[in-house]
């Protein structure tokens, strides 16, 4: 099983923020699982190659967009502090 992913995002700073976010993923991963993450201007591409089980794959997929959902939130969170401030 393969899935690809790509994520756009408003800017380069964010998109390389959350490869960064989500870059563990790449490190430290069961045998037969790959996850590989990159981001080239403001998208951030992942790919995720899974010859284990089919719930392995879903909760991997599940796991690198939670992880993504979170820095996007901090992007949320900081520009509201950022416009308050400026």
């Amino acid at each position: 099983m393969e899935a690809k992913i790509i994520l756009a995002y408003r800017n380069k700073r964010e998109a390389e923020a959350v490869a960064k976010a989500v870059s563990p993923d790449n490190i430290k991963v069961p045998y037969g699982l790959s996850v590989k993450t990159t981001h080239r201007d403001a998208k951030v591409f992942a790919s995720i190659k899974c010859e284990i089980a089919l719930p392995t794959f879903i909760a991997t997929i599940e796991d690198l967009l939670h992880c993504a959902s979170i820095a996007e939130k901090a992007f949320s969170v900081t520009s509201e502090v950022e416009g308050r401030i400026g």
